[in-house]
């Protein structure tokens, strides 16, 4: 009985780090591949293209950018579960968590669902790519959401408190930020607006996934005592 209860509970822990890894590769290979994805367009300054304009239909090199979204979003699933487990599964966890692989899954779509035109155009647009942008749209608005969940249930929680702050921070920066983007988006920094607004959550929630490590990785160096 002891045997399996080791087994059980060794098993978990993998499994929340394998969550943990995800909810790191995630945001650090988006943010890769917007990097290079910029550096890949001629003729375009690396603040004016928008991280979608990157995987769209006329980009050069689209795959950078849409094995960013598709890894980002894959990533997401498995943490915000692994971090539900962490939490003490729902309703103990809050909100946080499914914000998290409803974004994972929102950002699937968007990758799939490329816009026209590196540039943002006037004129007709394909029916991918009005849904690409009401996607991202409800994407900003869960990375603003989701931090601000989880920073509110970390209160309460001396392990996880010290994220607390970070996360509200990032999503206030975020948002303002957002409000200015879709304020005046054809302004030649929209691109460089954009990005500061995305990676400021996806930073923070790495953050999370980074403490999910290292609990993942003290709950493994305790042994399981008999019951």
């Amino acid at each position: 009985m002891d045997d399996e209860r080791q087994l059980t509970a060794r098993g978990t822990v993998r499994w929340t780090t394998l969550g943990a890894v995800a909810g790191l590769v995630g945001p650090v290979a988006f943010t890769l591949a917007w990097v290079v994805g910029s550096l890949r367009q001629p003729g375009l300054s690396f603040t004016v293209v928008q991280i979608s304009g990157l995987a769209a239909l006329s980009a050069r090199d689209p795959w950078i950018m849409i094995t960013g979204f598709l890894l980002l979003g894959a990533g997401a699933i498995p943490f915000g579960a692994a971090l539900r487990q962490a939490l003490g599964g729902w309703p103990r966890s809050g909100a946080g968590p499914a914000l998290i692989q409803a974004a994972g899954l929102l950002t699937i779509a968007a990758g799939l669902l490329r816009r026209d035109h590196v540039l943002l155009t006037t004129g007709a647009q394909s029916w991918h790519n009005r849904a690409h942008d009401v996607v991202s749209a409800i994407i900003y608005v869960l990375l603003i959401a989701a931090p601000l969940l989880l920073a509110r249930r970390f209160r309460g929680d001396r392990r996880w408190r010290g994220l607390a702050a970070p996360l509200v921070a990032a999503a206030a920066a975020s948002a303002a930020l957002l409000v200015v983007f879709y304020a005046a988006p054809h302004q030649s920094v929209d691109g460089l607006l954009q990005r500061i607004a995305v990676t400021l959550p996806l930073a923070a929630l790495a953050m999370v996934a980074a403490r999910l490590l290292l609990e993942c990785r003290r709950r493994a160096a305790v042994p399981v005592t008999p019951g």
